[in-house]
């Protein structure tokens, strides 16, 4: 099990349980796969119900929580399901996930498994888990946000979304952030930093967990249980630079590099005299300014047992 703030186990007269099916976040499987979990946790005595409208599902699951009910609200999708229902239900609802997106860096880091029976014994006795959120410009983010170059990319594949998102949805979109993105310099401000002055950077990435897609691990300290947020910058821009950070990144050295800094703070604001985008867990943010702080122990997670000598899962594996 990850490092969390605290632990529990679930009410014995919580028996209800929310699956939501985000029809946009993989194949058409997810729709089998949840039926599935429905089914097994009905013979386990507990009382699903399916939905498919994001809204509904939140607010069914805050009314559960509310009266004492609610076992699990259950996100089939991927990292963005898993964001729209952290900024849609209220603190304490216990939230756990069915792999189906693109994208499952949450799930993978938690060791949530993608199989409906996993998950059902995950739900029937897992353990309640607490962990930091954080908040961006009033939105909540669980994994991390960053400004830059690869927000540029984010934005422009939300752009021409259409259903589904796969790996090759990308392609197009780098392509046009290397021929059109210019790097302006971001001045950053932190508050309790080691180093209390601002600095410039032309990458900026701040991580409440230490999750990034593509085998990048660029802050594997962060810790969800620690009341603090990672920031790692990079100060030159440009695309030979990228590829060389990228580079370090991949072989662990990077931390090494004298135009790479790192941060260990509570909250931060990131300006900039050009537009930049952010992106939030993979989702597009908008432009900054951006505020963010850290939130300690705003996420109530329904994650699977775990022997005691058992490390945190690789959440690139």
């Amino acid at each position: 099990m990850p490092p969390v703030v605290s632990t529990a186990k679930c009410a014995p007269d919580a028996n209800r349980v929310a699956i939501l099916l985000n029809p946009k976040a993989g194949p058409r499987a997810g729709q089998s796969r949840a039926d599935q979990l429905a089914e097994l946790l009905r013979n386990q005595g507990l009382q699903a119900e399916l939905f498919t409208d994001l809204a509904a599902a939140a607010s069914q699951a805050n009314r559960w929580h509310a009266e004492g009910r609610l076992r699990a609200l259950v996100g089939v999708g991927g990292d963005g399901t898993a964001a729209e229902l952290i900024n849609r239900t209220a603190e304490g609802v216990p939230l756990t996930f069915l792999p189906a997106g693109n994208s499952n860096l949450l799930a993978r880091y938690l060791g949530i498994s993608k199989e409906p029976d996993a998950l059902c014994r995950t739900i029937v006795d897992g353990t309640l888990a607490r962990l930091d959120a954080a908040q961006a410009n009033g939105r909540l983010f669980s994994l991390m946000v960053s400004c830059g170059f690869d927000a540029d990319v984010v934005r422009r594949v939300h752009e021409h979304r259409h259903g589904h998102i796969s790996h090759y949805s990308y392609g197009a979109p780098i392509l046009r952030s290397i021929g059109n993105y210019r790097f302006p310099q971001l001045r950053i401000e932190c508050d309790g930093a080691n180093d209390a002055e601002p600095f410039l950077a032309r990458w900026l990435f701040v991580f409440n967990l230490p999750c990034y897609g593509g085998g990048f691990h660029i802050a594997p300290q962060a810790n969800g249980a620690d009341g603090l947020l990672d920031v790692a910058s990079f100060r030159r821009g440009g695309l030979w630079n990228g590829l060389w950070y990228a580079a370090t990144i991949l072989s662990r050295q990077h931390r090494r590099l004298g135009q790479c800094t790192e941060h260990r703070v509570r909250r931060l604001r990131i300006t900039a005299d050009a537009e930049v985008p952010y992106q939030l867990d993979g989702d597009p943010g908008g432009t900054l300014p951006l505020d963010i702080e850290v939130l300690p122990g705003r996420l109530t997670l329904l994650v699977p047992n775990a022997a005691p000598s058992s490390r945190p899962p690789n959440p690139d594996s």
